[in-house]
């Protein structure tokens, strides 16, 4: 028998690598695969290095390591069944939906036989998760306490730590104008990563504009350094600054671990275990920063991955709203006088991040408003991202930040300049005025914000959690107003749709 290792399951503290230390180990990298779509080029090197390095690991421990760099992974299949006839595989399920039947149907092709078993770099198991859903409401809140109570973690008895089980109202400060965050670690690229950048120079010149230097981490210790810093550093001032945005500071206390985290190089119980270890152990690390953090991977990363599961398919094709704009081409090309759009865009385009307040409040939060396809966003996140995955970026956008789906979002994050003035410092440095609705030098949020309203009134008017701004909007039509916004907000995705500043109206 032998291990398939996939590109997003580098572990070998869990699953069949841990079960199996003997048997043969077979990984493939497939050039098609990071060809399909315009990856980022730091996704590209993270991936494909990731997994030569853990190759390159499992081998100096003494394992047998058959990899593959081919052009599909049907090509890689057949080089290793033409070396081991009828050979039997086993290998962790996939995350994204229909893979797992995918892999069965490729190696049955080449008369061998695939053995799927549970997916061990979560901590919630499809089974756990699904005799507390039963059917049920999905509910991120309910879903986290009842992680909380199982793992025991952040607990005293039955009672969470503190006495709160959510420290989210505290964590909604904005740092001052003097602060500082603690800069993030970055990691030389070695000889194996320079291989991989010089493997893929033809794909990345054809994607993105060049980046900013790579510096993932790209090997468990990597990762583990990562981790540790984060904890060192950062931890103590993440949570009040996590919804924060500041010109300039693109990662602010963020702990940019859910990379490693998606490749497997890191394990979600090991990260809370250690974050749960710092706040015990020292005096800097208030309940709030820890909680919120605890929050972010015990509880919205494992309910996202179980989202999924059980949305799938549906969430695929999911668009209640009915939205089917283009994407305008400022998610590409950055081009953008608007100082929020810019930074977030400017983040993803240097170096594939944005932390999730941009991409919930600024990123998604625009496309809403704008009326993008729902889809045509899900697979710029996917492509952009270097921790973006379908499991991951299905549920966060086509549900969560379009509203598309049916699954758990109870109304849309839709929210105009006022938002974001009040949660970051991008309006005061910005072309656009965040109080004005309507002329030249409006902020387009708010003709969008809207405009959006107006445009999906059937659908939310009886929304129960919109009759406060349903009731605005009916102000502005008795006061003449709305067919003014309408048209700016008209004029606005005009000029953005052929990449122009919402100004030259």
């Amino acid at each position: 028998m032998t291990v398939l290792v996939l590109g997003d399951q580098l572990t070998r503290r869990v699953g069949p690598l841990a079960a199996r230390p003997d048997e043969r180990v077979l990984m493939v990298e497939a050039r098609a695969f990071a060809a399909r779509h315009p990856y980022h080029p730091h996704k590209r090197t993270l991936v494909a290095s990731a997994m030569r390095h853990f190759r390159d690991a499992l081998r100096d421990d003494g394992r047998d390591v058959e990899y593959h760099v081919v052009e599909t992974f049907g090509d890689g299949l057949d080089a290793h069944f033409d070396a081991h006839p009828g050979d039997d595989l086993v290998v962790m399920r996939p995350s994204s939906y229909g893979a797992a039947d995918r892999l069965r149907d490729l190696v049955a092709a080449r008369d061998g036989a695939l053995t799927v078993v549970e997916n061990e770099t979560f901590c919630c198991s499809p089974a756990e998760f699904d005799e507390w859903y039963d059917g049920g409401t999905l509910r991120h809140e309910d879903f986290y306490r009842y992680l909380r109570r199982e793992t025991g973690v952040l607990m005293d008895g039955d009672d969470p730590v503190g006495g709160e089980w959510n420290y989210d109202e505290a964590n909604r400060e904005t740092p001052p104008a003097d602060y500082e965050p603690p800069a993030v670690p970055t990691f030389e690229p070695d000889a194996t990563t320079r291989a991989v950048q010089d493997d893929y120079a033809d794909l990345n010149a054809e994607s993105w504009a060049a980046p900013e230097p790579f510096g993932w981490p790209v090997t468990r210790a990597d990762a583990l350094a990562a981790l540790e810093d984060f904890c060192e550093h950062r931890l103590p001032d993440f949570g009040p600054y996590e919804d924060a945005m500041v010109a300039g500071e693109p990662t602010l206390d963020h702990a940019l671990l859910s990379a490693p985290l998606n490749l497997g190089l890191l394990g979600p119980r090991e990260v809370v275990e250690r974050a749960v270890e710092a706040s015990e152990s020292r005096d800097d690390v208030p309940i709030e920063s820890v909680e919120g953090f605890v929050r972010q991977i015990l509880g919205w990363r494992e309910f996202v991955r179980h989202a999924y599961r059980v949305g799938m398919p549906a969430l695929a094709d999911a668009n209640r709203l009915d939205a089917t704009r283009d994407l305008p081409p400022v998610y590409w090309d950055g081009d953008t006088d608007m100082a929020c759009l810019d930074a977030a865009v400017g983040g993803v385009r240097e170096r594939g991040y944005a932390h999730h307040i941009q991409r919930l409040m600024v990123l998604s939060n625009f496309a809403l408003l704008y009326g993008v396809d729902p889809h045509e966003l899900n697979r710029w996140f996917h492509v952009a991202f270097v921790d973006g995955y379908h499991w991951v970026s299905t549920p966060n956008t086509v549900e969560m930040g379009q509203y598309a789906g049916d699954l758990f979002a109870t109304k849309p994050y839709a929210a105009s300049a006022n938002y974001l003035d009040r949660m970051g410092d991008y309006c005061a440095g910005c072309a656009y005025d965040p109080d004005a609705t309507t002329g030249a030098d409006a902020c387009p949020f708010n003709a969008l914000y809207w405009d959006f309203l107006a445009e999906n009134e059937d659908d939310l008017r009886s929304n129960h959690r919109m009759g406060l701004v349903y009731s605005h909007l009916d102000d502005k039509r008795d006061a003449d107003d709305l067919a003014g916004i309408r048209e700016r907000a008209e004029g606005v995705r005009a000029a953005m749709s052929e990449g122009e500043s919402p100004r030259n109206e």
